[in-house]
């Protein structure tokens, strides 16, 4: 008989649900694969976003949450006079779509940065699964726990942060989220604009475009349009108010 508390790995995860996103997750859960085809059958493959089209809009009504298979996906609220606010940068194998469950409405709109697959999972035979799968609401708390961290690290970092501090705290969240997922954590592409880091992080693009350029005559890092690559994440993070590199979990805010 199976141990009551195993722990299903990130390759029987791929095995029973090959093209869903989730398994970049690898959490914890309680699940047989008679639960992964459940889980499987649920979620719907939507048609790839182009860059700039709209996952959701502000205001939109909550029916589902959304996994990134691949590409990048922005979200942000709309300012009194139009502008865009973002509020966070969602890369493969995140969730997003879980702020929208308490108002049963979207506080923000998601578009694609890039061509962009999606898995949607709809809430309502989500809920119904959970309480038939051990494990599969935890996973979900879990993803919730996770989600108001970051936003209090993000408070953190906009009002206590210096300009280059900010920076570095964000180049270093890429990197650990790009690391969670197999990916190397000194070298990847930025899909989003300078105009975009700047606006998330609260500073002028020009100081973006300065500080990058300081950060490379400096030897931390370098960039070849949107490919960075970072020489050395210690002192990065020495630079962000860490005492090392920071450890490998993502670190964006949900949508």
């Amino acid at each position: 008989m199976p141990d009551s508390h195993c722990v299903v790995d990130i390759a029987e995860v791929r095995s029973a649900c090959k093209s869903c996103s989730l398994f970049h997750l690898c959490l914890p859960m309680h699940i047989g694969s008679d639960d992964l085809e459940k889980l499987d059958k649920i979620i719907r493959r939507r048609t790839p976003l182009k860059r700039g089209d709209h996952l959701f809009h502000q205001g939109d009504p909550f029916n589902s949450l959304f996994a990134v298979r691949s590409g990048s996906i922005k979200t942000y609220t709309a300012t009194e006079d139009g502008q865009e606010q973002i509020t966070g940068f969602h890369l493969a194998g995140e969730l997003l779509g879980m702020a929208a469950i308490c108002n049963e409405s979207h506080p923000c709109a998601a578009k694609a940065l890039e061509t962009t697959s999606v898995c949607e999972i709809p809430f309502e035979r989500l809920e119904e699964l959970g309480a038939r799968i051990p494990g599969l609401q935890h996973h979900i708390l879990r993803v919730m726990s996770r989600e108001i961290l970051r936003d209090e690290h993000m408070l953190m970092l906009l009002g206590k942060m210096n300009a280059d501090e900010r920076l570095a705290s964000f180049l270093l969240s890429l990197s650990s989220r790009h690391k969670q997922r197999g990916f190397s954590a000194s070298e990847y592409y930025l899909s989003m604009s300078r105009n975009d880091i700047g606006n998330y992080l609260g500073l002028a693009v020009e100081t973006i475009s300065r500080l990058f350029t300081r950060f490379q005559d400096e030897g931390l890092l370098s960039v070849e349009r949107k490919h960075i690559k970072i020489h050395d994440l210690d002192r990065l993070s020495q630079m962000a108010g860490r005492r090392s590199a920071p450890p490998y979990s993502s670190s964006s805010r949900l949508g």
